[in-house]
């Protein structure tokens, strides 16, 4: 819950940016906003290597009487092409894998790509649950009939978010591995899907991050909210 009108001089930077080091930079940015500020961005926006999202939507696909409710086809119109989903603060809200299910179904039914957030608490993770519930997230939240290739996973340990600690370089690979070979033999595939990592990632600690190969991207929080931290955080990254 961040940002107005005036928030666009983020974008324009980190565009600024992209295009003085397209040599060294190639991979996509995508910048997911709050829904007040989806179409204004939109029409602003320029840019073969950033792409606008949203951070969540109501699971009903058509319109209904939910008021103060955003769905998954308005999004789509309104100009996003990728959604957050089952993001640990709104799990902390009551949201239940099942929930999240219907959600993403709705918004793969209007072709958005969907960046579905899984993670444990850190009294599960004390309790050496990691795993299982991780699991659990993945089965009970998706189906098998799901265009699959239209899911990226982010792995979130809630304990990590906003509170600058990190899991250990092992435990976090091992856990992405985890979460890869999980997708495979729930789908029955032999493709790996991409996994981001998200919680306290910062321009310090990014180059630790950048020596797991199987970390295909990050999930940004606190540090999106400033041009020069999220800059910082990619130029070292390819250091």
């Amino acid at each position: 819950m961040f940002g107005d009108f005036g928030s666009f001089k983020i974008i324009h930077k980190i565009n600024q940016f992209s295009h003085e080091s397209k040599n060294q930079f190639k991979k996509k940015i995508i910048l997911c906003v709050p829904n007040t500020l989806i179409y204004f961005f939109k029409k602003k926006l320029k840019s073969k290597i950033i792409s606008l999202g949203v951070q969540n939507c109501h699971y009903h696909q058509g319109y209904g009487p939910f008021t103060g409710s955003v769905n998954a086809s308005m999004l789509k119109k309104a100009g996003a092409e990728f959604i957050i989903l089952g993001h640990s603060e709104n799990r902390s809200e009551g949201e239940t894998n099942q929930l999240i299910k219907k959600k993403i179904k709705s918004a793969l039914k209007e072709k958005l790509n969907i960046i579905f957030c899984i993670g444990e608490t850190f009294k599960e993770k004390k309790k050496g649950k990691t795993f299982s519930i991780l699991k659990k997230q993945i089965r009970s939240s998706l189906e098998k009939k799901f265009n699959i290739s239209k899911i990226i996973f982010a792995y979130e340990p809630v304990w990590s978010i906003g509170t600058n600690k990190i899991p250990k370089m092992n435990e976090l690979e091992n856990t992405i591995k985890f979460i890869k070979n999980e997708f495979k033999k729930t789908f029955k595939t032999k493709k790996s899907p991409k996994v981001l990592y998200g919680g306290s990632v910062n321009d310090k600690n990014i180059c630790l991050f950048s020596l797991i190969s199987e970390i295909d991207g990050f999930l940004i929080g606190g540090a999106s909210q400033y041009p020069k931290k999220f800059i910082d955080i990619v130029k070292n990254y390819y250091k």
